[in-house]
């Protein structure tokens, strides 16, 4: 885990939204049709409307979350899914914890 790069994904209002979010998506997000949302996360789609910035901004938000190892991207079919990734969050924890 690079601290610094994590750090940077944090310092934007929106990526954190979307962390919490993500936290407990079935209060910020309505269900899918056939996925579930605590299995396979939520549709780029979804997380695109709750933000209310172009898809290109939230995919590169979630693309950077992703890279740092805050989520994790699922792909069914056309579509994109993300969930938070607890491990990473947990090292993240753990990096505070322990270094700062």
């Amino acid at each position: 885990m690079d601290s610094v790069e994590v750090f940077k994904a944090l310092s934007n209002k929106t990526r954190l939204q979307i962390l919490s979010w993500l936290k407990d998506p079935e209060t910020h997000f309505p269900a899918q049709e056939q996925l579930s949302l605590d299995c396979h996360g939520v549709c780029v789609g979804q997380i695109q409307i709750k933000c209310g910035l172009s898809q290109s901004t939230v995919s590169e938000y979630l693309s950077l979350l992703q890279r740092t190892g805050l989520v994790t991207a699922t792909r069914v079919g056309q579509w994109t899914y993300y969930k938070r990734n607890e491990e990473g969050i947990k090292l993240l924890e753990q990096f505070i914890q322990n270094e700062i």
